[in-house]
C-alpha cells in the first residue's frame, strides 16, 4: 500500500511534465507533491517530505498566480479566409484532422467564420453554417492545444452568446462528433445529444 502511494506520486508528477496546459500542470504537480508528502511520512523520510513540501508551496503559489491573471479575449468575424487564417490551418491541419478529419475552407452560404484571439494570439478558429431553422452546424471550432482549459470555450459559448443570437443561431450543433476529447468539452460546455434520423448530434440552444 505504502509503494503503491509513491509510485501514484510519481506518476502524477510524470504525466505533469507532458501536459501543454499551464494550469492542469500546476493541479498535477500539487496532487503528486501531497502523494510524495504522505509517503515521506509513512515510511518516516523527512527529506522527501521537505523537498516536497516546498514544491508544494511553489506550486500552489504559481497556481494562485495563474487563476489571478486577466486575459483579454476578442471575437474577431472574417467572411473570406485570409491568408494568417489559412496559415493557421495549414500549420494545424494534422491536429485538426484528429477533430475534425477532412475539414476544408467552402463557399458555403449564411456560413459563420471568427477567431478568437486571446492576448492577440490565435487562440481558435470557429467555421458554421446556420440554416433556415437556426441550427449552426459547426465545420470547426479548433482551439490550439495550449489553451484547452475551457475559457476559450466559455467565451464563445457564453460571452458571446449575443453576438451569435445577432447572426440568428438559435441552436449549435455537431454532428457525427467520434473524437472523445472534444466529446467531453463539448458537456462540460453544456451540450446535450440530441439525434435526429439515427444520426448523432451534440446540441446546445441559446435561451
Amino acid at each position: 500500500m505504502i509503494l503503491a502511494i509513491g509510485y501514484l506520486a510519481s506518476a502524477f508528477l510524470a504525466y505533469s511534465l507532458i501536459v501543454s496546459n499551464a494550469l492542469r500542470f500546476r493541479w498535477l504537480n500539487i496532487a503528486g507533491c501531497l502523494l510524495f508528502i504522505t509517503y515521506g511520512f509513512l515510511i518516516d523520510a523527512f527529506p522527501v517530505m521537505l523537498a516536497n513540501s516546498i514544491l508544494f508551496f511553489i506550486n500552489l503559489y504559481q497556481l494562485f498566480i495563474l487563476l489571478k491573471s486577466k486575459e483579454t479575449f476578442e471575437l474577431l468575424p472574417f467572411e473570406s479566409e485570409g491568408i494568417l487564417v489559412q496559415r493557421f490551418v495549414e500549420f494545424y491541419a494534422s491536429d485538426i484532422e484528429q477533430f475534425f478529419p477532412g475539414f476544408k475552407f467552402s463557399n458555403e452560404a449564411n456560413k459563420l467564420s471568427f477567431v478568437v484571439l486571446r492576448d492577440l494570439v490565435i487562440a481558435n478558429v470557429f467555421v458554421a453554417t446556420i440554416n433556415e431553422q437556426g441550427e449552426a452546424k459547426v465545420k470547426l471550432n479548433y482551439t490550439v492545444k495550449h489553451y484547452r482549459d475551457y475559457k476559450v470555450g466559455r467565451f464563445i459559448f457564453e460571452r458571446e452568446k449575443e453576438f451569435l443570437q445577432s447572426r440568428g443561431v438559435k441552436k449549435i450543433v455537431y454532428e457525427g462528433m467520434q473524437n472523445k476529447q472534444h466529446l467531453r468539452f463539448l458537456k462540460v460546455m453544456g451540450f446535450e445529444e440530441c439525434d435526429k434520423n439515427g444520426q448523432h448530434r451534440m446540441c446546445k440552444t441559446l435561451l
